[in-house]
């Protein structure tokens, strides 16, 4: 990868970053697609709440 290379990042311009970043958000395949751009499934309905409760008899 050559974003390994020493000083090879500073060389590069705003323009190129925003390439890479909106590819990066573009593709469904990618982590931060999924996480910042994908709807969020809603939360499975879990009922009421079970009180259990000490009854002394």
């Amino acid at each position: 990868m050559d974003v390994e290379q020493p000083g090879l990042l500073r060389a590069r311009t705003g323009r190129w970053l925003r390439v890479r970043v909106l590819g990066l958000l573009a593709d469904p395949k990618t982590r931060i697609f999924r996480v910042l751009r994908a709807e969020r499934e809603p939360e499975p309905d879990r009922g009421a709440p079970v009180i259990e409760r000490d009854i002394d008899d």
